[in-house]
């Protein structure tokens, strides 16, 4: 029996799913099936229910999941101290980010961060807010980039720095002839926004109605890219983080004004499992994230 079957079974329990589980890991579905089978005659139990309708650790499967937790974490501190002592940071560090992070934050820090530790291979998948929150309860990645953090008692916060909203047009609007405007100019406005499940969409519309702000939202997208898109052909204005318009400002295909009733930021954060522990190139990377630019 080997630690890397454990970790499997784990990761099985944990996802309910036998194709995730195998994603997780770097291995067929049909490999997955296998270690289960050979765990059930090596531990001479039934360690899960097999149905169609739904999936369910047996008593000694759910006991087999407890030690294996215990073992596995044990194993990795062990692995992590060895890495310390040898002043070594390698390994793989599997990431989830939302798209603006992905796209307009995370660059610059992963190019310097692996010039720096050129040993460490960091995988990187881009998906929806939600997405991301699952994919590190559920194990499938160890560390998540998010907006507006969300606190779940079965994650660690890590905050990271605070990036400034500032409101976009097209150069020609009426509004961009103006360097500052409060948030009542904006009463009315063709509005392009996130869809209402985006934390940033949330946080917009909370700073909005504390301002008594009325805004007609004509479209909604789920990522940065299609918003500024749809300003760019003059479809509406949007509220957006200042570091993701850079480029279109420079070009002069987008117009950025600064809102006048004062800083407002987004907070930029990574998560992590509650009692995860961290490698040390997952704790370089942390902390690299962590630096200012």
């Amino acid at each position: 029996m080997q630690i890397e079957s454990l970790k499997v079974f784990c990761d099985l329990a944990e996802t309910q799913s036998f194709t995730r589980a195998a994603q997780i890991n770097g291995v067929t579905q049909s490999a997955v099936s296998q270690q289960m089978s050979s765990l059930e005659r090596q531990f001479k139990s039934l360690l899960i229910e097999r149905s169609k309708k739904k999936f369910r650790l047996t008593q000694e499967g759910e006991v087999l999941y407890d030690y294996s937790k215990r073992l596995i974490e044990t194993y990795q501190e062990l692995q992590n101290k060895l890495q310390e002592i040898k002043k070594v940071v390698s390994g793989t560090i599997r990431v989830a980010t939302i798209y603006s992070i992905g796209l307009h934050d995370l660059p610059a820090y992963l190019k310097k961060f692996l010039k720096n530790y050129p040993t460490v291979n960091v995988h990187v998948e881009y998906r929806r807010a939600n997405q991301v929150y699952e994919d590190v309860i559920g194990n499938a990645v160890d560390l998540g980039l998010v907006a507006y953090p969300l606190r779940d008692p079965k994650l660690e916060i890590y905050p990271l720095r605070e990036d400034p909203l500032v409101l976009i047009t097209h150069p020609r609007h009426p509004l961009a002839r103006q360097k500052t405007v409060k948030l009542k100019a904006l009463n009315g406005q063709k509005f392009i926004g996130f869809e209402p499940d985006i934390p940033t969409r949330r946080a917009l519309d909370r700073l909005l109605k504390e301002h008594a702000v009325q805004v007609n939202h004509v479209m909604e997208f789920d990522n940065i890219e299609t918003v500024k898109r749809a300003v760019e052909i003059d479809a509406g204005v949007a509220i957006v983080p200042e570091g993701t318009v850079v480029q279109e400002v420079a070009k002069q295909t987008l117009a950025q004004i600064t809102l006048d009733d004062g800083k407002f930021f987004r907070p930029l954060a990574a998560i992590y499992r509650k009692n995860k522990v961290l490698s040390p190139a997952m704790k370089a990377f942390l902390a690299a994230l962590k630096e200012q630019k």
